[in-house]
């Protein structure tokens, strides 16, 4: 075979897996999770101060588009429905590829949880891997979370590692976003957020909130959860990485106050910041009517008050860049704007809930 001929071949080969590559950014699942992480890789390389890493309780409690308008605070969040810690590494490893942050924030809900009940549905795995570019980093977090104890749960479904590798082997079947628009824009997996990832919910669900903040016991995490904690800590420090351990409010027991001091210690220890916003409730202006699920997340009225809190203690604890003013950051102006819009229309809904007693509807288990 001639050079000619080869490098035809190679050619041919590259062009394939261009289009390839692009049909399965396109073919993946649509969702607020894949538009989250499509508009990460818009961002513009080197520009974000502050990234956030965590599962459902991340997206919905922290606008940063908010952060930005009153404070200056450039940041955007990594984040997935029921993130398992083991997670955590992989999306700071993706966010240390694009961005030099001055700070990581690291939401450390799940990690109280037990992992046998996070490994019992993959989609939450699938959230994670399935919503990175094609990498070696990618790669790597298969790796890490489709493990040997995954594979011997053989009543688990979704563990072929094949069609982790090559994702458009699960979403082949989803053809029709060929012609959507929304989903055609995301063939190079980047476009950008209107929100900067902020996903918020306007329903309202009552909580009962309970100060736990005088609590000094201490629970062990377990040692699975215990290990990911000091492998990302370990990562960090490797990378001269600051990070800030986080967690966000919620309907929170005297167990996991324990767990929480816990995890307060390892950290510290390590010389990184620690906040757990449960023991802040009234310097936040916090109450039961700003949730939207019974004490799970958050709705857009306690959205508010959490990143109002949370910009404020940054300001006051680290010392990050005011962008406002600087042309470089036109998006986030943007972003802002569209903050104060969405805000007014869903603040509104929920206050008219609470007025006319229109609550959630309650999941209950079966």
């Amino acid at each position: 075979m001639t050079k000619k001929q080869w490098l035809k071949i190679a050619a041919f080969c590259a062009i394939f897996l261009v289009v390839l590559t692009g049909l399965t950014y396109c073919l993946r699942t649509s969702g607020s999770v894949k538009d989250r992480f499509v508009g990460f890789y818009a961002e513009k390389k080197n520009t974000i101060d502050v990234i956030a890493i965590g599962s459902s309780s991340v997206f919905p409690y922290y606008s940063f588009p908010q952060m930005y308008g009153e404070k200056g605070i450039a940041g955007y969040p990594l984040s997935t429905n029921l993130q398992r810690p083991a997670a955590q590494i992989y999306l700071a490893r993706e966010a240390l590829r694009r961005q030099k942050p001055e700070l990581m924030i690291f939401e450390v809900r799940m990690y109280i949880g037990r992992e046998w009940d996070m490994i019992q549905n993959m989609a939450y795995t699938r959230g994670v891997t399935d919503n990175l570019r094609y990498s070696v980093n990618r790669i790597r977090a298969i790796n890490g979370l489709v493990t040997d104890e995954v594979r011997e749960t053989n009543w688990i479904q979704d563990v072929d590692e094949t069609a982790y590798y090559f994702d458009i082997l699960k979403y082949h079947s989803n053809w029709k976003s060929l012609f959507l628009r929304s989903q055609l824009r995301t063939v190079f997996f980047a476009y950008p957020e209107p929100l900067k990832g902020f996903f918020g919910s306007n329903e309202l669900g009552p909580a009962e909130l309970t100060d736990f903040s005088a609590e000094t016991g201490e629970e062990p995490l377990e040692d699975i959860q215990q290990g990911h904690l000091e492998e990302l800590m370990a990562f960090l420090k490797e990378n001269g990485q600051d990070a800030l351990f986080i967690v966000s409010p919620y309907e929170i027991t005297q167990q996991d106050a324990q767990k929480y001091n816990s995890i307060e210690r390892l950290v510290t220890e390590q010389g990184f910041g620690f906040l757990d916003l449960n023991d802040h409730y009234e310097e936040m202006g916090l109450t039961g009517d700003d949730f939207s699920d019974y004490g799970t997340h958050v709705n857009v009225c306690g959205a508010e008050k959490v990143t109002a809190f949370v910009e404020e203690w940054l300001k006051e604890n680290y010392d990050l860049p005011d962008r406002r003013g600087d042309a470089a950051y036109a998006s986030y102006d943007a972003a802002y704007e569209n903050w104060l819009a969405y805000r007014d229309e869903n603040e509104a809904l929920v206050q008219e809930r609470i007025r006319t007693g229109d609550f959630a509807p309650v999941v209950t288990e079966e």
